[in-house]
């Protein structure tokens, strides 16, 4: 056995060893049957490890074989914990601070499968038709059939310009799909803003990064100066694969002034945690829908679940993906670190979000509608109104129309925030959104109304 062997195999032992003596509530007889217990599956390790050295048809590096034993161990825990080599490290500190080079999806494993959670909006994954719900089983006609997390995150990384190819399984396709993809860097602007109609806002919330809640705080504003100011406000959390948990909090912490956002519970008591809304928002007191669909995971469920319970906003969509674990990184001395599940989420009702999602008040599915033809008509046909009528006195407070057809003020400058009405026409969910602030708008000004 080599030096370098019989040093990993006693970093071992030594491990197991201190996680025996860690265990304070187990009595001394059985730690110490642990330990022997564990001492001998280590051995075994080292036993494999030196045959493996010695024998195999190749020849294999320890550093290699104990790095994917390490891997091997950690990834069969669940599809989100993992160990982070020092490079993979490097790359999971870069993505919540900004730019990278990729194709702009975020993936995970379900059911063995490597699947997309959702396309990261405007990246060359969502331009090039990535779905949320992509089955991703082939990357460049290599199978992903047993591949790791992070070795999927580096083969569909790549310099900027280069291409690769994903062979995706869709559900409804029943055959298999190739998207070519052209990599590209990958901004990550977490938060848009628009003007659905003067009165009704837009915010869209791509994903949850270090300056998400400073950037919520300006569309608020930009919005609510407006005029008139917004009356309704959507909240677009579709695709949004979620991102930093302290700003999933500030943002909710931004619709709410009192009562709990969320709250963790794992195994040790420094893992149970509760967040909790501060005096103070941002937003008005005006009627909030939420949009969530599949690809709303983590981050985005902890915001919808909060506003949900606290009855502060209307979800509609689909149900969410049910991605409701606390993973830690924890570094390591080899300058590694090890993303470890450690706790799950729960609404403020104590609803658990892992594997069951969050449910939306109303369903809506995204169904394109087809463009309408625009009516035939002929003088003959066409209603006659009042207003028709050549040289009739205008409404009251409105200026008669010039002869020549054209406005006699200048047209007003259009408002950059306006959102297209093509783009919104096309989206079923965000129509129905607009419908349903519309409504609730006009209940909430109703005598009526319960106050």
């Amino acid at each position: 056995m080599s030096s370098r062997i019989l040093r990993y195999g006693l970093l071992i032992l030594a491990l197991a060893g201190f996680l025996a003596l860690a265990l304070p509530q187990l009595h001394q007889l059985p730690a110490r049957a642990a330990g022997d217990e564990d001492y001998r599956r280590m051995r075994l390790l080292t036993e494999v490890l030196n045959q493996i050295k010695s024998k195999y048809v190749e020849q294999k590096k320890a550093d290699e074989l104990l790095t994917q034993a390490v891997k091997g161990m950690v990834s069969s825990l669940d599809p989100h914990s993992a160990y982070l080599t020092p490079e993979e490290y490097k790359e999971l500190q870069v993505e919540t601070k900004g730019t990278f080079s990729g194709v702009g999806i975020v993936i995970t494993m379900r059911d063995g499968t490597l699947t997309v959670v959702s396309p990261i909006e405007g990246t060359p994954a969502f331009k090039a038709g990535v779905e949320a719900g992509d089955r991703i089983i082939k990357i460049d006609g290599k199978l992903t059939k047993g591949m790791s997390m992070m070795d999927a995150v580096k083969a569909i990384r790549g310099p900027k310009g280069s291409k690769v190819v994903l062979t995706v399984l869709r559900d409804g396709l029943g055959k298999l799909k190739d998207i070519t993809i052209v990599r590209d860097m990958i901004p990550l602007q977490s938060v848009r803003h628009n003007v659905l109609e003067p009165g009704y806002g837009l915010i869209r919330i791509t994903n949850f990064q270090e300056d998400t809640t400073d950037k919520l705080k300006n569309a608020l504003k930009e919005l609510q100066s407006q005029k008139p100011p917004i009356k309704g406000l959507i909240l677009d959390l579709r695709t949004n694969p979620g991102g930093l948990l302290t700003e999933a909090v500030n943002v909710a912490d931004q619709f709410l002034d009192k009562g709990l956002i969320v709250s963790t519970k794992g195994r040790l008591p420094e893992q149970e945690m509760v967040f909790k809304a501060t005096p103070g928002t941002s937003a008005g007191d005006y009627p909030v829908i939420v949009l969530i669909n599949q690809g709303s995971a983590s981050a985005s469920e902890i915001v919808a679940g909060a506003l949900q319970d606290h009855q502060r906003a209307v979800l509609l969509g689909t149900p969410t993906f049910g991605k409701g674990s606390v993973q830690t990184i924890l570094p390591l001395d080899d300058l590694g670190a090890l993303k470890l599940t450690t706790a799950r989420y729960y609404t403020p009702k104590g609803r658990a979000i892992q594997a069951k999602g969050i449910v939306p008040d109303v369903e809506v599915l995204w169904v394109t509608p087809p463009p309408k033809e625009p009516k035939k008509t002929d003088s003959s046909s066409a209603p006659l109104r009042e207003k028709d009528l050549r040289g009739a006195i205008p409404a009251e407070g409105q200026a008669a129309p010039a002869e020549d057809g054209k406005g006699s003020e200048p047209e007003k400058k259009k408002n950059k925030l306006l959102f297209d009405k093509e783009r919104l026409q096309r989206d079923n969910q965000m129509v129905r959104a607009l419908d349903l602030l519309k409504a609730l708008q006009v209940y909430s000004n109703s005598p009526t109304a319960s106050r």
